[in-house]
């Protein structure tokens, strides 16, 4: 099994989907237990001092101005873990768990956090064995960090609360950590606001989503390029010299891999009745535009995700010269505008894809293809409710490109006056890459079938290699009416998994 060392310098974006998503193995580096051993000697000597210092010996948040006297501070920092443990809703998914967990570990290990290196290496047995906290959809508002969902994971170290075995069956936290051989912590000076104060959830998140959503634009600009070939349309808006100069760098990127696509195709420029058309549609000709663009706003959100894997975000930090200071690092807005420009562009990638779709079901704008590419029209529905989920679906993207970061709701008595609502615009990008995923699929199955119904025409040799992939996934070509849940699920599957991008490299080359 692939192993993971946890060093002082943060981590990368592979490391932590190894980690959420393969179940990678921890281990920590000797210079991160040296430098965590080095800061914790720091927070021991001013905890030892009669000055108050923010989180070593006072209360939290609006709570600051309270002196915790030594003999209080294990209950002060046991209960703040209870006490934020607050969360409500469905339970929150494995892989997100995990990498709330093992990001809040990277920062620990930094040496900036001033825990003990027993916390850190109990916190990484706990990855290790596959267990996962219990953590609520509902808590966060995505400053001071993810609290209530980074305290449900603080919780299991503490032996308390409730989590889930490697086995997926929700137990008491202590039972599993007994199970396992691993002795619940008991939480001294600074140690669980530590613990809770980090952008590790909303930054999960998106190292996922970004994850997702590479394989789902190169997806997007193969299934578009197969609408424009089921479509007739030509190939000619998607040459180099066009796009060199607007060049912006995704545009390119999406018209080069839609080229390649059509490469050999004797569809594009064959229009009905001989008749030529001088120009397609906005949501053909126009498709390495938008896609493009989104392609632009991955690698920003990429660069903010780089940046943020590199932090490390606590609050107090302790500095390499032995001041522990107060700051403002935990502020999610960073990442939350990301999360939200990437719920944006996706919803306008879903919606492009479905104009093409809607376009290849009508007779009067398909150019020669049966009504909704049913196999007897009228007696047949054919596709025509396929596109009706699909627009569900794109509606649905529409709202959740609401921006969750334009909003603030003060808390803690105004202290946190201005909070990000990172981890809800997460949430909602999550929601929109499965919806967008749904959105290609039917896309793809819609434009396959219509190039299966183009007889007497040969479609690109990289055309051919996803229909015959799609058509071994399970996925039905033309013919009469069927239950047609089974083949869009099929399609979604095929889609999720990189199939799309699978079946067309060994003819494209690598896509960009």
């Amino acid at each position: 099994m692939h192993t993971v060392v946890v060093g002082t310098s943060g981590v990368t974006a592979s490391d932590v989907l190894a980690v959420a998503r393969d179940g990678a193995r921890i281990e920590l580096s000797g210079e991160a237990v040296a430098a965590l051993a080095a800061a914790r000697e720091i927070v021991d000597a001013l905890a030892a001092k009669p000055e108050p210092v923010y989180g070593v010996s006072t209360g939290f948040g609006a709570l600051a101005s309270r002196h915790i006297s030594p003999e209080l501070r294990a209950q002060l920092q046991r209960n703040i873990v209870r006490s934020h443990a607050a969360g409500m809703g469905p339970h929150v998914e494995r892989e997100v768990v995990r990498a709330l967990m093992f990001l809040r570990l990277k920062t620990v290990c930094s040496g900036h956090t001033g825990v003990r290196p027993e916390v850190a290496q109990t916190m990484a047995d706990i990855l290790n064995a596959g267990i996962t906290p219990v953590v609520h959809e509902y808590g966060s508002l995505g400053c001071s960090g993810d609290l209530a969902p980074l305290s449900h994971c603080a919780l299991t170290l503490m032996g308390e609360g409730d989590a889930e075995g490697p086995d997926g069956v929700v137990r008491p936290a202590g039972e599993l950590l007994a199970a396992h051989g691993i002795a619940p912590v008991e939480l001294r000076e600074k140690e669980g606001l530590a613990l809770l104060n980090g952008t590790d959830g909303m930054l999960g998140m998106l190292v996922m989503a970004l994850a997702d959503l590479e394989t789902l634009y190169k997806s997007a600009d193969v299934t578009a390029a197969l609408s424009l070939e089921a479509l007739l349309g030509t190939d000619k808006v998607l040459a180099p010299e066009l796009h060199a100069i607007r060049p912006h760098p995704g545009q390119g990127a999406s018209a080069a891999n839609m080229l390649a696509v059509l490469k050999g195709s004797e569809l594009t420029g064959h229009h009905q009745d001989g008749a030529p058309r001088v120009q397609d549609a906005y949501s053909v000709r126009c498709a390495p535009q938008v896609a493009g663009a989104g392609r632009d706003t991955l690698a920003h959100a990429r660069t903010v995700a780089e940046r943020e894997l590199a932090s490390a975000v606590d609050n107090p930090v302790v500095l390499p010269d032995g001041r522990v200071e107060s700051n403002g690092n935990f502020h999610g807005a960073p990442v939350a505008y990301v999360l939200d420009f990437l719920a944006i562009a996706a919803a306008d990638l879903g919606s492009i894809a479905e104009r093409r779709t809607d376009r290849l079901l009508d007779k009067n704008r398909s150019h020669g293809l049966p009504p909704f590419l049913a196999d007897d029209a009228g007696v047949d529905s054919g596709l025509m409710i396929a596109q009706y989920t699909q627009a569900a679906l794109v509606s649905e993207m529409k709202r959740l490109a609401v921006p969750a970061s334009a909003d603030s709701i003060p808390s803690s008595a105004m202290q946190e006056d201005h909070v990000s609502m990172g981890w809800s615009a997460a949430r909602k990008l999550r929601t929109a890459v499965n919806n967008l995923a749904r959105i290609v699929a039917i896309e793809l199955y819609a434009a396959t079938r219509a190039i299966e119904l183009r007889a007497g025409l040969t479609p690109a040799p990289a055309s051919q290699a996803v229909i015959a992939a799609v058509r071994a996934a399970g996925v039905q070509g033309p013919g009469p009416d069927r239950f047609l849940a089974p083949d869009l699920e099929a399609a979604d599957v095929f889609v999720r998994a990189g199939g799309v991008v699978t079946a067309v490299e060994p003819v494209t080359g690598p896509l960009a």
